[in-house]
């Protein structure tokens, strides 16, 4: 029987990373919501590896918290180890990872929400979303309560329908021993949203009792910890390690050995796998070549023995996970404590969405993370935060936001997933985005805090804290432009030092470090006017900004290129029937897409340049 539970602006299924994101920003611009766990022990669960970052994730977590968002200060609070990733390479694809204690991340994230005014948790299982007229209007519990909503965000991530499959054993499951939502995907294909079928899996989780370290590779954290947060200017603790080993011919022998065994090849599994995160089986089967294949021992957190091998995914049989983890260096004796295994799970189809993350045929309900075919804890996070702004955004009658390929990578992830939609779990790469060196993780707060401002998540004390660093960087490129260097001993004795050529006229301070042997830190010694108070950050966006001005005034003409496209609005009246002249194709998926932009319509798959060009000219016409 269904009883009247509560009126809300908001409504959450699901607290995961997204549906965090998503409850603390409508909360915080002040609509009344409530969110739901199927357990509150699952809020914000890390049920793959406990870490945050790393490639393209640590620029996901740089603008989350640009924005106003949690997960880059929750990350600083709880983490354990850090390690600056790629520092050999440029800076558009250095990256931050932590480490993260697993259940501090939980309980820290679980407390946040718990204080927040304005939000509400249940512990409940929703089981169906109603609609009317095309408009979302409550959700219901399996338990009959029923909550009137003005708003609705999915964010359910691999529960829904989940299936846990370990060799040939499978059953109803969620992440972790956790339950499964088997009743939502219901609702959803009642509301005609159509739904895929996709899988992930995890490692198994073992004793360090049962290790021995001296047989492996210590892997230390970094000397200084660089915060995720823009919030936070420094972090002391003393760090744990990880350690490196790595799979053999034996291991290998044991995998293609019981390949019969993995439900991977049986087909069993018949949900899509991740492409850049495989199963160690994938991996032996896919590339013979390799005599072996890197593994870390990762620890879960402060206060447990499990470790997490990472890079070992495996649905394999129980009693084969432990032979093949018994041939690995270190690991001889190893006991196991949780059996790696893989999920199955429903997801939509995300071209089903605008780029606000709205359902096109139901106002109000709105979806982020893995619902919506990504994979990562970022990703979905990323997601729950644009949800959350714009589904308050539109209960307010303001504009939403929609962030573009040049301003962010929320934006390359959300034009990739609603355009080009995903036949896979997507995961967020540097090589996705084509303006990378603009959205480096460094400058996310640069790029993106005056937004979060506009839309009210950013408050008084970050917002003065970008204030003060943007001010200092302007004020401190414009003196280095006007400051010559004149040769004398002293700037020729240095720069002998850094083994640069000596110069034998006057030169600006600004042209000086535009050499890759001169950094801006060591260039004080003869620069006797700098300010004492130059943040860290400041200095390094002003070595990134001077040595590769070339490459950002390039890329910053692209934008101009792709922004005249973007500017060029689609009216939503538009009949691609009545356009002649572009495929049968480009008609369906136009049709199908819906774009807003004349940009989004050219990355379509299956849209010509030759159908943008007679879209165009149509447009041109119906102008006049």
């Amino acid at each position: 029987m269904v009883y009247d539970a509560g009126c809300y602006d908001v409504a959450i299924i699901g607290l995961g990373h997204a549906g965090c994101e998503a409850a603390l920003a409508t909360a915080r611009l002040g609509l009344k919501t409530v969110a739901f766990a199927i357990n509150l022990d699952s809020i914000a669960l890390m049920p793959c590896n406990p870490a945050i970052g790393g490639p393209a994730k640590s620029n996901l977590v740089r603008e989350i918290d640009a924005l106003g968002g949690q997960m880059g200060i929750n990350t600083d609070e709880t983490l354990i180890q850090e390690r600056t990733l790629n520092t050999s390479k440029g800076p558009a694809v250095r990256a931050l990872r932590a480490q993260s204690d697993k259940k501090r991340y939980q309980f820290n994230m679980k407390y946040t929400l718990e204080k927040q005014v304005n939000l509400d948790i249940k512990q409940a299982e929703v089981v169906d979303i109603e609609v009317e007229n095309d408009e979302v209007k409550s959700v219901i519990t399996k338990t009959g309560a029923k909550y009137l909503c003005k708003a609705c965000i999915v964010t359910t991530g691999t529960y829904l329908r989940g299936r846990i499959i370990i060799g040939d054993v499978s059953y109803s499951g969620g992440p972790n021993g956790l339950f499964p939502a088997n009743e939502l995907s219901k609702s959803l294909e009642r509301l005609n949203i159509k739904l895929m079928r996709f899988k992930t899996g995890t490692p198994a989780r073992v004793d360090k009792k049962s290790l021995n370290f001296d047989e492996m590779e210590i892997q230390p954290g970094d000397d200084v910890i660089k915060p995720f947060s823009f919030m936070h200017d420094e972090i002391n603790i003393e760090q744990v390690p990880c350690w490196l080993t790595y799979t053999n011919e034996k291991t290998h022998e044991i995998i293609r050995k019981n390949i019969n065994r993995s439900p991977l090849y049986s087909g069993m599994i018949k949900g899509v796998g991740p492409r850049y995160c495989p199963s160690i089986e994938d991996k032996v089967i896919k590339f013979p070549e390799k005599e072996r294949h890197q593994l870390f021992i990762e620890p879960e957190g402060l206060y447990t023995n499990e470790m997490y091998v990472q890079g070992m995914s495996s649905s394999m049989p129980e009693d084969v996970q432990i032979q093949f983890l018994r041939t690995i260096k270190g690991l001889e004796n190893v006991k196991v404590m949780r059996t790696g295994y893989a999920i199955e799970y429903d997801c939509i189809d995300p071209t089903q969405l605008r780029q606000n993350l709205e359902l096109k045929t139901i106002s109000g309900l709105f979806f982020a993370g893995q619902v919506n075919g990504t994979s990562g804890y970022e990703e979905a996070a990323a997601q729950g935060l644009i949800a959350g702004i714009n589904a308050a955004m539109k209960l307010m009658n303001k504009e939403p936001l929609i962030l573009d390929r040049s301003e962010a990578y929320i934006g390359v992830l959300i034009d990739d997933l609603v355009t080009k939609g995903t036949n896979e779990p997507y995961r967020m790469l540097t090589s996705r985005a084509e303006y990378r060196l603009l959205l480096r993780q460094d400058n996310a707060d640069l790029r993106l805090t005056e937004k979060g401002r506009k839309v009210g998540l950013v408050d008084d004390i970050r917002y003065n804290r970008y204030l003060e660093k943007k001010t200092q960087l302007e004020n401190e490129m414009k003196r280095l432009k006007n400051l010559m260097i004149t040769p004398c001993q002293e700037v020729n004795e240095y720069l002998k030092s850094k083994g640069s050529s000596l110069i034998v006229t006057g030169i600006t301070l600004y042209d000086l470090l535009k050499r890759p042997d001169i950094d801006y830190h060591s260039s004080k010694i003869i620069d006797n006017g700098r300010p004492d108070n130059i943040m860290e950050d400041v200095a390094e966006q002003i070595d990134i900004n001077i040595k590769y001005e070339g490459y950002i005034k390039k890329q910053l003409q692209q934008v101009e290129r792709f922004k005249s496209l973007e500017n060029k609005r689609i009216p939503s009246w538009i009949n691609y029937d009545d356009i002649k002249g572009i495929s049968i194709e480009a008609r369906q998926k136009l049709k199908a897409i819906m774009p807003t932009s004349v940009g989004q319509a050219s990355r379509i798959s299956g849209v010509s340049p030759a159908d943008i060009s007679v879209i165009l000219i149509y447009l041109q016409q119906a102008r006049r």
